[in-house]
């Protein structure tokens, strides 16, 4: 199967932590893949998969808590081809809020509406969960910018030189929201 049909025939789907855990390997497949890739997302290049695999762990302990959700896109065998996180735990004075962290989209399976589904299954997941606003940032003048822009995001503004990418380079920021 060609990487076009596997990503349209992905699924969407919510793992609980027992899945997120038992797919740390998976996770960190396309965690590293995307920060060889040049994705800035917040992590530095080359990525010890030790390093990508305890980041998973977290991520799966904070599943665990409730402070937050995973999000998973699997071809018809069972690969991970993409992934996004919704974090919900926020401060007392922002129980209606949560952030949306670490869209990956493995580069196998790019430019096939990967992001933009699990954007949308995101987005539903947070009004599940009683969220009415939602931030996020990413890389100024990347792919993800763009498509955050066309997904219906407004722009808050710019920071200069906010984070690094993969290679060191220093990487303006775009902060977005989404009142839902």
């Amino acid at each position: 199967m060609t990487a076009v049909a596997t990503a349209c025939a992905a699924t969407l789907r919510r793992l609980n932590a027992q899945e997120a855990a038992r797919s740390r390997e998976a996770l960190a497949d396309v965690l590293v893949d995307c920060v060889e890739g040049g994705a800035s997302v917040s992590f530095m290049a080359p990525l010890p998969r030790d390093k990508a695999l305890q980041f998973w762990q977290g991520v799966a302990e904070s599943v665990a808590r409730d402070d937050r959700i995973l999000l998973v896109a699997e071809n018809p065998r069972g690969d991970i081809l993409g992934t996004v996180q919704l974090i919900t735990a926020m401060p007392d004075n922002q129980p209606h809020r949560a952030e949306v962290a670490k869209l990956l989209v493995h580069r196998k399976a790019r430019r096939q509406g990967l992001a933009r589904r699990l954007m949308q299954a995101i987005d539903d997941a947070a009004r599940a969960a009683g969220k009415s606003v939602l931030v996020l940032d990413t890389a100024t003048g990347s792919d993800a910018e763009r498509l955050y822009e066309t997904a219906g995001w407004s722009r808050v503004g710019v920071v200069p030189d906010y984070a690094l990418m993969p290679d060191g380079a220093p990487c303006d920021t775009t902060f977005f929201y989404k009142r839902l």
